[in-house]
């Protein structure tokens, strides 16, 4: 039988079950699924002043933090190690992850955006554009990073084993 490999995406998510899953997608995708959907609503009514908007504000900044959290926790404790031994397990892999990682800087820029760290001197509605965009990115590199994350990463290896960085 052969042995399945998988991607350190996968491996991260499926090591240490339940509370790897919770902390490294769990919590990170349902405040970001939370804005996603309370951001159709605000853009919808144009509404920056109710409950929903409120909301979206505070899982905005929580998840930026949160995942920003995350970010240096992998860095630190996947990326570099994997890089530096070689450990990579093809290219695929190193999208799975550096998609996933990407997803610090969207999700940071509405945590800003919100705290108004960034365009301060900008109307409401340049506000809501940058945040909408903001959204549109993360969940462009998150499910990139799903994707690749679940596919075989023996499929794009050249040569097969380990990548040398």
């Amino acid at each position: 039988m052969k042995k399945v490999t998988m991607t350190h995406y996968m491996e991260l998510l499926a090591t240490n079950q339940p509370w790897n899953l919770i902390i490294f997608m769990a919590i990170p995708v349902i405040l970001a699924e939370t804005v996603a959907i309370t951001e159709l609503f605000i853009l919808f009514k144009r509404d920056t002043g109710s409950g929903i908007r409120k909301l979206n504000k505070v899982a905005g900044i929580i998840g930026g933090f949160y995942f920003l959290g995350v970010f240096i926790y992998l860095f630190f404790n996947a990326v570099i190690p994997l890089t530096t031994k070689g450990g990579w397990r093809g290219i695929g892999d190193i999208i799975a992850v550096g998609f996933y990682l990407s997803g610090v800087v969207p999700l940071m820029g509405m945590a800003l955006l919100e705290l108004g760290a960034i365009y301060k001197n900008k109307t409401p509605e340049q506000k809501m554009f940058l945040h909408a965009v903001f959204v549109a990115i993360f969940l462009a590199v998150a499910h990139i990073a799903m994707i690749f994350g679940m596919l075989n990463p023996e499929l794009l290896m050249v040569g097969g084993g380990n990548m040398n960085m």
